[in-house]
């Protein structure tokens, strides 16, 4: 088969590889009809998290059935299913309380309690480095998907691959931010970048009510792209001090009930933050976070949706304790919230699939890597096709 392997940091490319096959009665191989690029996929791309051997990519795919494995009931060759990126058993103690990022059998060299930088993680991702399982991920034209009596979920036959590609990851995560928030209708939201994740988190705030939601980015494009999408309010970053200051300027002073930060650990950086990093041998900068806590009011919540893998240091407990935040962080739990996130979809009251701005053939995927990491040619999100190849 075709899929996307990462060779290297920059080096992902369109390979020829061996199929997947059934490795345990809980399997089911699944003929992908879509694929994304995340930005999840970035850090593996930039060498921000460290990947040694060659890997299919990917964690947001969907597709037919093709194969299942004996202790399968409920799916049959065929059947059309969305997965959830994370992989859990759905019998554990974590599973068990919906926590399937959790899961304490998915990754067994790996997990532990302690939650450290390269042992003891969490459960185990699809197509995210051998720290969260080694599984080989979507972005391919067929995929093993294990514990699918768990999973993967049907998809009604009315709705395009399109419409509910993002129930795999980006959707549930922007969802996550604000229903860590607690939004009761009237709040006012602050999301910190405007990608995938940021756009899904906005269209979350709105779907609750919030009476002002205020979108961030250093990039004018894309906040463009999200005020046409949402209706929402939109800052340029120019600096953290002028960025927390104009949202306290909209909020009476106080500022934002909830900020939910939806970078991570690779924002834009000059010189002097690349040369600190170094210093504290820390990967990335936590500017964003920073912001996040400034912006936040006393007593508000800041949603942690963006990737930090590393600790860093002088780290604002003290601004914490003292406004009396609420911090919330995570991997984000697909598998609890999923269905009532389908019905959002096919009840119209969410729409996806307009935050695609570039669909690819699979074997041009090393393109879509590169304008998805540089941001060129309005890049927001693109999604790929394993089945229409161009060069081969």
């Amino acid at each position: 088969m075709k899929a996307a392997v990462f060779h290297s940091p920059g080096n992902i490319t369109c390979d020829t590889v061996e199929d997947p096959r059934i490795l345990d009665e809980n399997d089911i191989i699944l003929r992908v009809t879509s694929t994304a690029i995340c930005g999840s996929d970035l850090h593996m791309y930039s060498g921000g998290i460290p990947q040694a051997r060659p890997m299919v990519m990917g964690h947001e795919f969907m597709g037919i059935v093709e194969e299942t494995g004996k202790n399968i009931s409920h799916l049959k060759a065929g059947d059309r299913v969305v997965v959830p990126f994370p992989i859990a058993c759905g019998s554990c103690f974590f599973c068990q309380h919906d926590l399937p990022t959790a899961c304490e059998h998915s990754n067994p060299d790996y997990y532990g309690p302690e939650g450290g930088i390269f042992k003891e993680k969490g459960g185990a991702l699809f197509g995210y480095t051998d720290l969260y399982g080694g599984y080989d991920g979507g972005q391919a034209q067929y995929v093993r998907v294990p514990y699918a009596n768990f999973g993967p979920r049907k998809v009604p036959e009315n709705l395009s691959d399109e419409q509910v590609l993002f129930l795999t990851d980006i959707f549930p995560t922007g969802y996550t931010g604000v229903m860590w928030g607690e939004l009761k209708g009237g709040e006012t939201v602050a999301v910190f970048g405007a990608g995938p994740v940021g756009t899904m988190a906005t269209k979350s705030a709105v779907l609750h009510n919030a009476s002002k939601v205020i979108v961030i980015d250093t990039l004018q494009y894309r906040l463009d792209r999200i005020k046409m999408l949402t209706g929402c309010e939109t800052i340029l970053w120019e600096d953290a001090e002028s960025t927390i200051e104009h949202i306290r300027d909209m909020t009476d002073g106080r500022g934002a009930d909830l900020c939910i930060e939806a970078v991570g650990f690779e924002p834009e950086r000059s010189f002097i933050d690349r040369a600190k990093a170094v210093l504290n041998f820390e990967k990335g900068s936590v500017k964003v976070l920073e912001a996040c806590m400034s912006a936040v009011r006393r007593g508000g919540i800041v949603s942690v949706l963006g990737v930090y893998p590393v600790n860093y240091d002088n780290f604002r407990l003290g601004q914490i304790f003292d406004k009396g935040i609420t911090l919330k962080a995570g991997q984000c739990n697909v598998h609890p919230i999923i269905d009532k996130l389908m019905d959002y979809v096919v009840t119209g009251k969410i729409t996806l699939n307009d935050v695609i701005t570039h669909r690819l053939s699979l074997d041009e995927v090393s393109k879509g890597y590169e304008i998805f990491d540089k941001k060129e040619d309005g890049c927001v999100k693109v999604v790929l096709d394993p089945w229409k190849l161009t060069g081969f």
